[in-house]
């Protein structure tokens, strides 16, 4: 043993009086959740788009640190060491993302002698240069994936290199995270185009532009291994998370443990995990992720040295509380908890719920949360950083929160996240709700055959909307009807025109759903009604309230959740990620339903629209020119990424509308077509 091991095992415990949490949102919310538990102050920083934040409110002290601007905010390393110092914060917390990973914030802390929860600066630069990781990875005895081990000079360079590793190959940004700066060519042109793309977005998102390539292995699944371990040489692993569906290379479900993993590979995965930690002298919650192949072989991809966005998962299926275990190790405890003593129970799932449009390609959204409940009850678990009220802005990562279900097994688990998405009511902005739905529909997703090209292969046209299969659709015209008839019922017997339901035999309507006319009769039972339809009985059941935006309840004694928005007379359902058009009439009243004319949308086809508001980083094009189909066009910045713009058609440039630097909003016109 060293002398600066029995200086560590000698020296006096400490727990933190006070931590700052350099971040925002659900992660500084849910580290706060913990703080307090543990009987620790709290201190939130803020911008100013942020100062009626969740957790702003949730601290016991705030600092307002500046602008919206991340730069000049939450990556303001003098700032957030002001704020330490202005505060008295003895430890910080920077939760992930933002100044997380960055080398130089760790040093800063330390030179002012302030702890932080996170592992040593040493092993933040190691880990977080991925050719210099993979190096170590090698060195440690780390199973890595063939590719050129150091940044590529230029695209000329890249081509050659790809060419001896032989394609598909992965370019990808050497201080990347976040699937940002990563590019798959499968062509020497795809090289060259994806060089340059990948090159800009690593400079944009992390002030370096150094890529590297590597082979690009198909049918990947990506497999990630939590490691703990503190300052005194103890580190242990709890297991593995699956995190291979995945659009544009940023997660969207996770779960643990992994379909795909059995007793044997977790072992071998987990041993490699610690191998990596000890190499680099690690201390506190990290992640080693891996590829796995579909002949069970397993390689090395990179080591993040912070909580995981998905760390939920591990929480809910071994009971240890990830954050707690950081701060211990941070203030120096030694690891409670050794490999024997790590049980994994029941099966979780994580849902990214996020302000985008699936519908429109998954562009982000921006807007006030105008009503906002969250799902609970059993094995629910939400981690979110707003509230009713709160407004997504153009500023940061338009993630709303993470949805956890728990349950005794894989399909009990996957059966109540499909519930609790059917009761997250958001309305105010787009969300990706929907999608998620559908995933989680999808008979290869509930075999858990995963890779990471599971949404590029189950939706190669993109996201256009859920349609329910016919049982479905006729449990949702049966809730429809009980609905409505509630809703009738009250107006009537309020207007005296009609008596209570219980004391009618039998009612028949017509529900109109998307257009589709059902013919229904209802009877009254307990506690709901027994809906007839094409011959087929349905037993609704429920304590639903008038009003209530969410109605709960049976359908044949299946559990069944529908949201409710009223409009006029009409309603529309929400359920399984399908939204509905409904309303429920007399059969005369169908007739004449029948006879109303359908408002056709205005024609816009002439014009190339801003999807989402952002910055207009370029116009490829000018007046007069004439594009091909798949052309680009133009390309707009928003949330940090940049979406680039092609023509559907070939066609010829009329009039260029916006310019390069311009502010779009949403829908604004930055081209005119000949028509």
């Amino acid at each position: 043993m060293s002398g600066d091991d029995r200086d560590a095992l000698e020296k006096p415990i400490t727990m933190f009086k006070k931590i700052l949490i350099a971040n925002r949102g659900e992660i500084a919310c849910r580290i706060i959740r913990t703080a307090k538990r543990m009987n620790i102050q709290t201190v939130a920083v803020y911008s100013e788009a942020d100062q009626d934040a969740p957790h702003v409110a949730m601290a016991d002290e705030s600092v307002l640190i500046g602008p919206p601007p991340s730069a000049d905010s939450y990556l303001d390393i003098e700032k957030i060491i002001q704020a330490v110092k202005d505060s008295g914060a003895d430890a910080v917390h920077p939760g992930y993302g933002f100044l997380s990973e960055n080398r130089a914030f760790a040093e800063a802390l330390a030179k002012a002698k302030v702890a932080f929860i996170g592992p040593s600066a040493d092993a933040i630069a190691a880990m977080g240069d991925k050719v210099e990781s993979k190096k170590l990875a090698k060195e440690a005895g780390v199973n890595v994936i063939p590719g050129h081990i150091g940044a590529v000079k230029d695209a000329k360079e890249a081509a050659k290199i790809a060419k001896d590793i032989g394609y598909p190959v992965m370019l990808k940004a050497s201080a990347g995270g976040g699937g940002k700066g990563m590019r798959i060519a499968r062509s020497e042109k795809e090289v060259s185009d994806g060089f340059r793309a990948a090159q800009n977005e690593a400079k944009s998102s992390f002030g370096d532009d150094r890529i590297f390539i590597e082979k690009y292995i198909d049918e990947p699944r990506h497999i990630e291994i939590q490691v703990l371990a503190d300052t005194h040489g103890n580190v242990i692993h709890l297991g593995e998370r699956e995190c291979s569906i995945q659009r544009r290379h940023q997660k969207v479900i996770e779960e643990s443990p992994s379909p795909a993993i059995k007793p044997k590979t977790r072992d071998a995965m987990g041993a490699q995990a610690i191998a990596l930690a000890r190499k680099v002298d690690y201390c506190s919650a990290g992640t080693v992720e891996f590829i796995l192949d579909g002949q069970g072989n397993f390689y090395f991809l990179e080591m993040n040295t912070r909580l995981q966005v998905e760390h939920p998962v591990t929480e809910l299926v071994t009971g240890i509380d990830l954050v707690e275990q950081m701060i211990r190790v941070a203030s120096g405890e030694k690891l409670a908890i050794a490999q024997k003593d790590v049980r994994w129970k029941g099966w979780a799932v994580e849902a990214r719920v996020y302000a985008e449009d699936p519908l429109r390609g998954f562009l982000p959204s921006i807007g006030r949360l105008v009503r906002f409940r969250e799902p609970a009850g059993e094995g629910v678990r939400v981690d979110s950083g707003v509230t009713e009220g709160s407004e997504i802005s153009v500023y940061y990562d338009p993630m709303i929160a993470k949805l956890c279900t728990h349950g005794s097994d894989r399909p009990a688990a996957v059966a109540r996240m499909r519930g609790a998405l059917d009761e997250y009511f958001i309305r105010g902005l787009d969300h990706n709700i929907p999608f998620l739905a559908a995933v989680m529909m999808q008979p290869r997703f509930l075999a858990g055959e995963l890779t990471t090209n599971f949404i590029a292969e189950e939706f190669p046209d993109g996201f256009s909307g859920v349609e329910l299969p016919k049982d479905e659709r006729e449990a949702l015209v049966a809730v429809a009807a009980m609905v409505h008839h509630r809703y009738a019922e009250r107006t009537a017997v309020v207007d005296g025109q009609m008596p209570p339901a219980s004391a009618v035999a039998e009612l028949e309507w017509v529900v109109i759903l998307d257009g589709a006319h059902y013919p229904v009769a209802l009877k009254p039972a307990l506690d709901g009604f027994d809906v007839l339809i094409d011959d087929k009985i349905y037993a609704v059941r429920s304590e639903w309230a008038l009003g209530s935006p969410v109605f709960r309840g049976t359908v044949n004694e299946r559990p069944v959740t529908v949201q409710i928005d009223r409009n006029g007379i009409s309603f529309r359902l929400t359920h399984g990620g399908a939204t509905s058009d409904v309303l429920v009439v007399t059969i005369h009243g169908a007739a004449l339903a029948s006879l109303m004319p359908v408002k056709e949308p205005p024609d816009l086809s002439r014009f190339l629209l801003s999807p989402m508001p952002g910055l207009l980083v370029a116009v490829a094009v000018e007046q007069g020119q004439e594009v091909k189909a798949g052309a680009e066009l133009a390309v707009v910045e928003a949330m940090k990424m940049e979406n680039t713009l092609r023509a559907t058609q070939d066609c010829k440039v009329m009039k260029v509308c916006a310019k390069a630097g311009d502010s779009l909003a949403v829908d604004q016109i930055i081209l005119e077509f000949e028509a």
